[in-house]
């Protein structure tokens, strides 16, 4: 079929426009979801902040003395605390990041099949004190948008803080992951960005 030059140009155009913007679905709050933050991603560390420096900067303006030396530049020197502060741990070095939403809930998976759930239809925790107690406690997370932002705010088992922010960036082949650590044993917070690439 023979048509407008025109026509069929500005159609390929469109039809281009359409292929490269990230989907967009919506749920039953009408909420609109960026479906571009699902999939796999693999930390970029050029672009990335160096977690040890992080960790160190945070450590030297709470008053702390670094315990890290030039002979001993071992990287991921400050992973590995206690139990209950494993989350830090994979939300700041693991180099792994597998993200996948089913209305309401996402599940992000880490590193050694640690999996993380939670949800964005605005549920908080309930949890009894005897359940704290018996249990030992658990990570807790939750999440809301901001236009095209995700933003999670979590709190990890020893009683601290996180709050995480999510961009896109780079025609949706890049994850952009800007950072506020509290542990709750630190005087001061660990700032953070991790830039992970978009993996087959």
């Amino acid at each position: 079929m023979q048509g407008n030059p025109r026509s069929v140009c500005a159609f390929g155009v469109l039809s281009l426009l359409l292929v490269a913007m990230p989907v967009r679905a919506a749920d039953d709050t009408g909420t609109v979801i960026p479906s571009g933050f699902i999939g796999h991603w693999v930390v970029n560390e050029k672009l990335s902040d160096n977690t040890d420096d992080q960790v160190e900067d945070a450590i030297k303006r709470s008053g702390g003395k670094p315990s890290r030396r030039w002979f001993n530049r071992d990287k991921e020197f400050y992973r590995g605390g206690p139990p209950e502060q494993e989350l830090y741990d994979r939300l700041s070095y693991d180099p792994v990041l597998d993200i996948q939403y089913a209305e309401p809930e996402f599940r992000f998976e880490y590193a050694d099949n640690f999996i993380r759930i939670f949800h964005s239809d605005g549920r908080r925790r309930q949890t009894t004190a005897n359940e704290f107690f018996t249990e030992g406690g658990q990570d807790f997370s939750f999440a809301n948008f901001d236009g095209d932002k995700l933003i999670i705010e979590a709190r990890p088992r020893d009683g601290g803080f996180t709050l995480e922010t999510y961009t896109l960036q780079a025609n949706g082949s890049q994850l952009r992951v800007e950072m506020v650590l509290e542990p709750d044993a630190f005087g001061a917070a660990v700032n953070l960005v991790r830039v992970y690439d978009r993996a087959n």
